[in-house]
């Protein structure tokens, strides 16, 4: 497989989307998306707290290699999301402090990664957000294996060049450039119906365990 330059990636998202997006935590969107594309639940955030939303970049690697993750680092924009599918692997290390420091220099929004990274203190120290499956001190394989800007599987989820990737505390969701305006809709109309739940509840006494239609 080969690896596409940035102009062959598909459309960036708009700015005004990302923000829009950046609104909402991930379990609303995954409520607004009805069939959602979740990561696997142990790819979490490592480092900070920080929610991530952007355009991802994606790096397809065999299991235990991890040389071409470099390269993609430098196909990074501004805002972008870097998404490692490693496979799984905790076994070695796909990313460490130096990565994130360069990341961090492209000004990218943050790594997601389906296996695992090392370096904490030195990630922590940089303060670029890393979301991964695991903790290591081992490195993986450099042979140079992958491709960059294809489609990958990630924690069990489809992600395209391009696709809108949104991290925070509660995990990883994927949405496609074409659903997102549908799933903000959803989301925000059963934000409104818990809104009008909690007001019921505070105003007539009684505890409501579903949400109230209007």
């Amino acid at each position: 497989m080969g690896t596409l330059t940035k102009k062959e990636q598909s459309t960036r998202p708009p700015k005004k989307l990302i923000e829009r997006l950046r609104a909402f935590t991930t379990p609303e969107l995954c409520d607004g998306a009805g069939l959602y594309h979740s990561m696997d639940y142990q790819i979490k955030p490592w480092i900070g707290r920080t929610k991530i939303v952007g355009p991802a970049v994606t790096v397809d690697v065999p299991s235990g290699e991890g040389d071409i993750v470099a390269d993609a680092i430098l196909e990074l924009e501004e805002g972008d999301v870097l998404v490692v599918a490693g496979k799984g692997n905790c076994d070695c290390s796909y990313w460490g402090d130096h990565r994130s420091i360069c990341a961090a220099m492209m000004k990218a929004e943050g790594v997601v990664i389906d296996g695992a990274f090392r370096d904490l203190e030195g990630c922590e120290e940089s303060g670029f957000p890393v979301y991964a499956k695991g903790l290591t001190c081992g490195t993986a394989a450099k042979s140079g294996a992958g491709a960059i800007n294809v489609p990958v599987s990630c924690g069990g989820v489809c992600v395209r060049p391009g696709d809108i990737v949104i991290g925070d505390v509660n995990g990883v969701c994927v949405l496609t450039l074409e659903e997102a305006e549908g799933v903000i809709e959803r989301a925000l109309k059963k934000i409104e119906k818990q809104k009008y739940t909690l007001a019921e509840m505070k105003r007539t006494g009684q505890v409501y365990t579903k949400l109230l239609k209007k």
